[in-house]
């Protein structure tokens, strides 16, 4: 009984300390930020930037982090470019940007007035990419290339899909649009849809492809992860070499006597990461954000995360760090004593296989993950580090020589109001002694301070243009619930001060956006949506798979009888060749004078035949039912022709069509299916004589009418033919009345 009293004891007391230790772990586990963030990486002409609860409009500085709640505005002639990973988006003029999430399984964007250009190289299973504007959502559901412009109304939103498949969402119905093809939708409550084909390109397109070139043949490709955001910059401004023990090294073209990494450009505080590194060089984010750095013979080289491309390692998309940099502090390096009315502060950047521990909380796997992801570490020391900095709050190292700490120069120091008030650092930079630098004792995370307001705006002046208030306050339609919008800066400041000074976590800033939940611009979300088909669809859009099943794939209820859009037998429907749609070609539901193609045919006309007995508009010398106008005959398309055309031949337009009607085989120009639909025609007697340069128009009539009966006279040019036809048998017959030889 004792023993069993004894069990019973030892059961609860375990069942005690995982409810107290796993929530702990739980909590670890939902305060890690997210691993990527977007960057700004080129504008033309005035772009404005609004940070996250600041409510302050300023001018855009390239290689600013950009994550949920930020705000863009590009004014007239003015246009932007932002990369996440892989992805790309380019704002066009007059366009109003934000972000209304923006973590590691999602992207959902706003614009409110204006043009997004967006690539999207990579999506996975769990990845949710949308786009919101004022009447409807757009869902990316594969890679391709969108396009998504609203009016200024704010009433009608254009969706270009150059490749790719999305989905709109709005007004009660949803609508597929495929690549190749333009969605035009217009209203809020109801969608008015009308979905066509691509048009011509603009400045924007054409840019924006000069851009993705730029990306996709960039050399740090074969070095450098291309999750790893910046990395088609290294090439212009830098080389690649190879260096013993790290292998291909990066080094910049640096123009500046005495430069060091982490010294040209400021700080700016980014909730939830903290204070975050901004660069002032054209290429200065993926260097400061990935990977390492290590001083060759006196020359700076940064050592990149390592491409997918790298056969048996394990890859782990590259985790963005708001600075790899390691501080340091202490009684000898006069942290706390005044210089110039402010304390003092230092930093170096870590080299290879040197553990960077976040100054934010975060779980064991993140640590491990941001670590192993940028460089080559051993994850039994990453888990030291984070036993030692992390679970014991041990925030300084005293048993690790740091390999960037000694290298002249390498430490960068100024005053701490430097970086709570984002001023540039290499202007306000404190002289020291080198070997008390090199002394100086390492704090792996960044010291406690409470940052002020300008450090949550950034470098940027106040802002001569900014988005006309009718197109802040517009809210907009979302499929996807957002998450709340960031606090205000003035309650994230009394926040961090109560915290100690140390950077808020993820969940203790969920605590304090409730209270303030008030938006300029409020979403909608979208009501439950039905199917739709667009009030132009025939159901023959160009490149649209049967029964909207994706490309790549035929639709389960796909029709037999389906017509194969005049392409050859040989090959395979539009349902499993999405890309055989040409661009820049006029829908073909939209062609005023085009004859009704076999799609739109009423159920009442032949379209119930069997495959069999349905004509064959496959003829490269006749005009299909549902050929486009303007577009050169089918004879000149380099589609290749039935089996039994033979060249060098007139065309069967200069033959009577009833030629050869007595030959055991079909005409030279008809196909076995036409044969068999003739024998189903009923006669008609005015075919007897048909013209001598018929039209394919005419063709076509002919093919639906089916004489057999009286078309036993063929013409005279038949005649020429038949004499050696019938010569044939005749020279058989004597040689049977000749006398058997010998």
């Amino acid at each position: 009984m004792r023993k069993h009293a004894l069990k019973l004891i030892s059961v609860f007391a375990l069942a005690l300390l995982a409810m107290f230790c796993v929530p702990q772990r739980a909590a670890a586990d939902n305060d890690d930020p997210p691993t990527r963030v977007a960057r700004l990486s080129h504008v033309d002409g005035s772009v404005s930037f609004e940070p996250g609860g600041t409510d302050e409009w300023v001018t855009a500085v390239v290689n600013r982090p950009m994550t949920t709640g930020d705000k863009l505005w590009a004014d007239h002639d003015s246009r932007a470019e932002l990369h996440i990973g892989s992805a790309s988006i380019r704002l066009g003029a007059n366009t109003g940007f934000s972000f209304l999430n923006l973590d590691d399984n999602t992207v959902q964007l706003q614009v409110t007035e204006g043009t997004l250009r967006i690539r999207v190289k990579r999506l996975d299973r769990n990845d949710n990419f949308e786009v919101d504007t004022p009447n409807l959502a757009f869902s990316i559901l594969r890679p391709g290339v969108y396009r998504v412009s609203v009016n200024e109304a704010g009433d009608t939103t254009v969706v270009n899909v150059r490749d790719g498949e999305g989905q709109v969402t709005g007004g009660g119905e949803s609508y597929s649009v495929y690549g190749n093809e333009t969605g035009t939708f217009t209203g809020v409550d109801q969608l008015n849809a009308d979905i066509v084909g691509l048009g011509n390109d603009d400045d924007l397109e054409r840019w924006s492809e000069e851009r993705d070139r730029r990306d996709d043949h960039a050399m740090a490709r074969r070095y450098v992860s291309d999750d790893v955001v910046g990395y088609e910059d290294l090439d212009e401004y830098g080389g690649w070499r190879d260096v013993p023990e790290y292998g291909t090294v990066w080094f910049p073209h640096a123009t500046v006597a005495g430069w060091a990494p982490y010294r040209y450009g400021h700080w700016v505080y980014i909730q939830p990461w903290g204070y975050t590194w901004v660069d002032d060089e054209p290429w200065g984010f993926a260097p400061f954000h990935y990977g390492r750095w290590i001083a060759v013979g006196g020359v700076w080289g940064w050592v990149p995360c390592r491409p997918r491309a790298v056969v048996g390692v394990a890859y782990v998309r590259p985790v963005y760090a708001p600075a790899l940099v390691a501080w340091i502090g202490g009684p000898r390096f006069a942290v706390g004593v005044a210089i110039g009315g402010a304390s003092s502060v230092g930093w170096f950047p870590l080299g290879p296989r040197e553990v960077y521990v976040p100054s934010y909380r975060v779980s064991r796997t993140y640590v491990n993950n941001v670590n192993i992801s940028n460089t080559t570490v051993n994850t039994t020391v990453v888990n030291n580090y984070y036993n030692t900095n992390v679970v014991n709050n041990n925030t300084t190292v005293t048993n690790v020589r740091y390999v960037n700490q000694g290298v002249p120069g390498a430490v960068t120091a100024t005053s701490t109001q430097v970086l709570t008030t984002s001023q540039p650092v290499a202007r306000n930079v404190v002289r020291a002694d080198e070997r008390q630098m090199a002394s100086a004792q390492v704090a792996v995370r960044a010291p406690a301070m409470a940052p002020e307001r300008q450090a949550f705006v950034g470098a940027g002046r106040p802002a001569s243009v900014r988005p006309p208030e009718r197109i802040e306050n517009r809210a907009v339609v979302a499929r996807t619930a957002p998450p709340p919008p960031p606090a205000s800066v003035e309650r994230q400041q009394v926040a961090i001060r109560q915290n100690g000074g140390q950077p808020l976590a993820v969940s203790q800033a969920r605590q304090i956006e409730p209270q303030q939940r008030t938006v300029a611009a409020p979403v909608r979300m979208a009501p439950p949506a039905r199917p739709a088909q667009p009030q132009n669809d025939a159901g023959n859009r160009p490149g649209r798979p049967q029964n909207n099943a994706r490309p790549g794939r035929e639709g389960d209820n796909a029709p037999q009888n389906a017509p194969q859009n005049n392409r050859p037998n040989t090959l395979p429907s539009n349902a499993e060749r999405p890309e055989n749609v040409q661009p820049n070609r006029p829908a073909v539901n939209n062609q005023p004078a085009a004859p009704a193609a076999n799609n739109d045919r009423p159920n009442n006309q032949r379209n119930d035949r069997p495959a069999s007995a349905r004509p064959d508009n496959n003829r490269p010398d006749t005009q299909p039912a549902n050929a486009q106008p303007n577009r050169a005959p089918a004879s000149d398309r380099s589609n290749t022709p039935p089996p039994n055309a033979q060249p060098n031949r007139p065309p069967a337009n200069d033959r009577p069509a009833n030629e050869q009607q007595g030959r055991q085989q079909p005409p030279a120009r008809q196909q076995p299916q036409e044969v068999q639909q003739q024998q189903q025609r009923p006669p008609q007697a005015e075919r007897q004589q048909p013209p001598a340069r018929q039209q394919p128009q005419e063709v076509q009539q002919q093919q639906q009418r089916a004489p057999q009966a009286e078309r036993q006279q063929p013409p005279a040019r038949q005649q020429q033919q038949q004499p050696k036809q019938q010569d044939k048998p005749k020279e058989k017959d004597k040689e049977k009345d000749k006398p058997p030889k010998g």
